[in-house]
């Protein structure tokens, strides 16, 4: 089986700017054939529809009802990558497959 990767069709439902973060509360739904996208494809459309960095989308949630073919979500957009590793959480940043290159992600 060959991998590919779907870019999915993703409608912004409503956007909150948090300039105190560095970035914008997203809320966002999207329609899809197959089966619920999984975190990474949602980020990498999400990220491609904002003409962001994927680094800079952090999914926080997915929900889908059961047999229906929409998927509704809650997504943070940073500034930077730096800004994500500062603010997020380590599970959310491992979730979201996010580089650890930030200067206090190192435990002491």
């Amino acid at each position: 089986m060959e991998y590919r990767q779907l870019i999915m069709d993703v409608t912004i439902v409503s956007e909150d700017d948090n300039p105190m973060l560095h970035r914008t509360d997203i809320r966002f739904e999207t329609v899809h054939d197959e089966a619920t996208p999984s975190r990474l494809s949602v980020r990498d459309s999400l990220a491609a529809k904002l003409d962001k960095d994927a680094e800079e989308v952090v999914v926080h949630e997915l929900d889908t009802t059961f047999g229906m073919r929409k998927t509704v979500g809650y997504a943070k957009v940073y500034e930077s990558p730096e800004y994500a590793a500062e603010v997020e959480q380590e599970h959310m940043l491992e979730r979201n497959k996010i580089a650890e290159d930030a200067p206090d992600a190192e435990e002491a």
